[in-house]
């Protein structure tokens, strides 16, 4: 989800890169993350390859900046 908050977008290949996963493990986590409607993606062609490229959406932007203001919250309870 981070990669995907200060990118516009990116392709599976890359987030597999970036994120260092097999095929199989980033595609379940992708996939949990379409089901709950936190990203979007779009499948297409370059030449004869399909290119996946996924989005974040509003409702996984916000579920994201929930998650890191709770965080926050803990690491204050830390000090």
């Amino acid at each position: 989800m981070a990669a995907l908050m200060v990118n516009s977008k990116l392709s599976f290949n890359e987030l597999k890169e970036l994120l260092e996963l097999t095929d199989g493990n980033l595609a379940s986590h992708l996939k949990t993350l379409e089901k709950v409607e936190y990203i979007t993606a779009n499948k297409s062609f370059i030449g004869r390859k399909p290119n996946t490229t996924y989005k974040i959406t509003s409702e996984g932007k916000s579920a994201f900046e929930l998650h890191l203001k709770a965080l926050e919250e803990i690491i204050k309870q830390q000090k």
